[in-house]
């Protein structure tokens, strides 16, 4: 099969799927248009304020694409094989990622634009919701270490070399990538500055600033050797200096950098879809990888080389992500001008993920071999069919560009990650001053310190260090989606709607995850010894076994409240 050919049946499973399925769910919900929205009803021009689908759609896609799709699908392909993967990726976008992320924001509309653990706490108890804040802190927790892990090894110097036009060009990948990421940073400050003083015309921000954006990639290239680092701790002080970057960040106001960052991360998405789309259908690429490898791969992928469970939960965001129902139920409802937006908004823009997810399969699917970590692979892939619009001979160009797309989704994920982890502990603790907003920000991203500086220096031959932590992070963001899907099912059940079509990947998703958080658990728990990387696996045992433990209370806790009388 060739790669133009799978990627037409991959779309149209997914146009099918929103059209179809996406129906039948919003007939279910009984989607009233003429129902008011708590945008409007609550309009107040900060938080609450009713937006155009077309922009809010391209908000909320920004929002929750970040690095998952791009990581999973390639550390499965090499894993698995492609086929399973893109099996997964269209089943589970379509029937569980998609009805996961329409219904935690359908379910938010209809309880005021409250969180989904405030709902949790309506429905099932008040123990419930305390739980499900923990869960949700440590799973966040996990989404910050493996991400700034996987973010910080695209940084590292390398000089690669590349055959131009029978010329031979050396080029300093990590260090390009690093002085570009930090230049769009810079870049979104100044936007923000710029906007907060003389609030210009957005057609004028973006005129200027999206072009900008370019520019520093460019400039990259000219700059790379700026901040170029290598040797064996390198990865670890990167990854120090991401944490620092976050802390900051989820402290500064939002017009100042998370705004301006999510903007032009937004446009740095649409042209990344872009270029992977014309390479897919344009590019005549061959596909190299096997596409099957086996059930049981485990003597080259270790303790999480079986198929069932470790498929769905390494491919993490690509299928489905608890990460998108805190983004849908935080931001999202509190823009939802018309409850008619939610199907494009809530389950479109998983599918989009969906086939971000197929673009990133298909950067290493055209490899033989993977071009260095998954970012690194991304790059590679993307720079390859950037190639194909702008020529060959400006390769080094648009591969930086690929590697800075990956690392700006990152950077939108982790600081909001950071910030959401913040507001968790300022809840729970009550921490209402800016010292507690500092203490709690601190207490967020001091937990990853402690992962990165433990997790051994990376070595040629031997797993990356994101890897010790990325099946934990995938495992515990799929099982917040059936915790959050559990919520829901119990508030239709006590209303006496019907909730099949939620308890049925509610079930799925479960059973899978905790399937793999056992497994996770006996393993990290069996690690014995004093050095770093034991140590590391055994914490990781500990909090696979906590998580265990809240899921099980909350599924308890649900039990209850489904045989509690409705009144």
């Amino acid at each position: 099969m060739t790669l133009p050919l799978l990627g037409l049946l991959v779309m149209a499973a997914l146009a099918a799927g929103y059209a179809l399925y996406g129906r039948m769910l919003s007939r279910r919900y009984g989607i009233d248009p003429k129902q008011e929205t708590p945008a409007v009803t609550y309009r107040d021009g900060a938080d609450f304020v009713p937006t155009k689908p077309f922009y809010l759609l391209g908000q909320h896609f920004s929002a929750i694409a970040a690095a998952g799709p791009i990581v999973g699908p390639i550390v499965a392909c090499t894993q698995f094989g492609w086929f399973p993967c893109l099996l997964w990726i269209v089943l589970g976008a379509v029937f569980i990622g998609a009805a996961h992320d329409f219904s935690a924001l359908v379910a938010s509309v209809r309880h005021k634009a409250c969180s989904i653990a405030e709902i949790v706490g309506e429905h099932v108890s008040r123990r419930a919701w305390i739980a499900m804040m923990i869960f949700i802190w440590l799973a966040l927790v996990y989404v910050i270490i493996a991400f700034t892990d996987v973010t910080a090894g695209t940084f590292l110097g390398k000089v690669e070399e590349l055959e131009l036009s029978g010329a031979t060009v050396r080029f300093e990948r990590g260090g390009a990538v690093a002085f570009a990421s930090a230049s769009y940073l810079v870049l979104a400050l100044f936007m923000g500055l710029v906007q907060r003083r003389w609030n210009l015309p957005l057609w004028f921000l973006t005129a200027v600033f999206v072009p900008a954006t370019l520019g520093v990639v460019w400039l990259g290239t000219q700059c790379s050797g700026f901040l170029s680092f290598s040797g064996p701790h390198a990865q670890k002080a990167w990854g120090a200096a991401i944490l620092g970057y976050c802390f900051v960040a989820s402290l500064l106001p939002v017009w100042l950098l998370l705004q301006p960052r999510g903007y032009l991360g937004g446009f740095v998405l649409y042209m990344a879809l872009a270029v992977g789309a014309v390479g897919l259908f344009s590019g005549r690429f061959e596909i190299r990888q096997p596409a099957f490898k086996g059930f049981d791969v485990t003597a080259a992928a270790g303790p999480t080389g079986l198929l069932f469970p470790f498929l769905f939960v390494t491919i993490a965001c690509g299928a489905c992500s608890g990460f998108h129902g805190l983004v849908a139920s935080g931001t999202t409802s509190k823009q939802i001008s018309n409850e008619s937006h939610c199907r494009p908004v809530g389950y479109g823009a998983m599918l989009l993920e969906g086939f971000v997810a197929l673009i990133a399969l298909s950067t290493i699917m055209i490899l033989e071999k993977p071009a260095g970590p998954p970012g690194a692979t991304y790059a590679s892939g993307m720079g390859h069919y950037l190639a194909v619009v702008i020529g060959r001979e400006n390769l080094p160009f648009a591969i930086i560009f690929g590697a800075m797309a990956f690392s700006t989704f990152v950077f939108d994920t982790i600081d909001v990650a950071t910030r959401l982890g913040r507001y968790i502990l300022q809840e729970v603790f009550n921490f209402r001053s800016r010292a507690g907003a500092a203490l709690a920000t601190l207490a967020t991203v001091g937990v990853p310190f402690f992962f990165i500086l433990a997790s051994p220096p990376a070595l040629p031959g031997k797993p990356a260090p994101y890897m010790a932590y990325w099946t934990l992070f995938g495992t515990s963001n799929q099982l917040l989606a059936a915790l959050t899907l559990l919520g829901i099912t119990v508030w239709r059940w006590r209303l006496r709607k019907p909730c099949w079509f939620i308890f049925l990947p509610m079930l799925f998703v479960m059973a899978i995850t905790v399937w793999a958080l056992v497994r996770q658990a006996w393993t990290g728990l069996a690690a014995s010894g004093s050095s770093l990387g034991t140590i590391t696996a055994a914490v990781n045992g500990a909090v696979a076994c906590a998580l265990l433990t809240l899921a099980g209370f909350v599924v308890v806790e649900a039990v209850r409240a489904v045989r509690r009388p409705v009144g």
